[in-house]
């Protein structure tokens, strides 16, 4: 016996419209976190920076730009173009 389909179809799901391309920023990590403040700490590992010297590229997004307003003395941030 052949199942029978008489379940109703579900809707389709909308596709995810391309963005445009996101500008993007450089952070560098320029002085130490020790002797820092435990929140700062864990904001420079929440970008990706673990030591003097070490860059990770991140989107320019409210949320990047956030971390990086509380920690403005232990980083350089540079503007990616593409």
């Amino acid at each position: 016996m052949a199942p029978t389909s008489s379940s109703p179809r579900r809707p389709r799901t909308p596709r995810a419209k391309k963005q445009p391309a996101e500008a993007t920023l450089r952070v560098t990590q320029t002085r130490s976190s020790i002797s820092t403040k435990p929140k700062h700490r864990g904001t420079l590992r929440a970008l990706g920076l673990r030591g003097i010297g070490q860059s990770n590229v991140l989107p320019d997004r409210p949320e990047i730009r956030g971390m990086i307003a509380r920690v403005p003395h232990l980083v350089r941030v540079e503007e990616v173009s593409k």
